[in-house]
């Protein structure tokens, strides 16, 4: 785990960077991006997509968005797969 600050709570980066290799850990998928980190009042919700499913050409990927719940020095309190969607097809955001 990351070097934390002197009060105990990691940083951004150091939370993403625990997110990414928590989904990793728990699917055994090659992270591809954190997409979000928000904080819920309780817990730090970070958005990791994966790679799930490599395709020719790329653009045809399968990937899988996935909500990881940490607390504030980076351990683990929720973990799901809130979706999945092709590399090439446009975001209903």
């Amino acid at each position: 785990m990351a070097q934390s600050s002197r009060n105990g709570r990691l940083s951004a980066s150091e939370l993403s960077r625990a997110a990414l290799t928590t989904v990793e850990e728990l699917t055994g998928y090659e992270p591809e991006a954190v997409t979000a980190l928000e904080w819920d009042g309780e817990f730090w919700r970070v958005s990791v997509d994966v790679l799930e499913m490599e395709r020719i050409p790329s653009t045809t990927d399968v990937l899988g968005s996935y909500v990881v719940q940490l607390d504030e020095k980076g351990a683990l309190h929720g973990y799901k797969r809130t979706g999945r969607f092709v590399r090439g097809q446009p975001s209903e955001e």
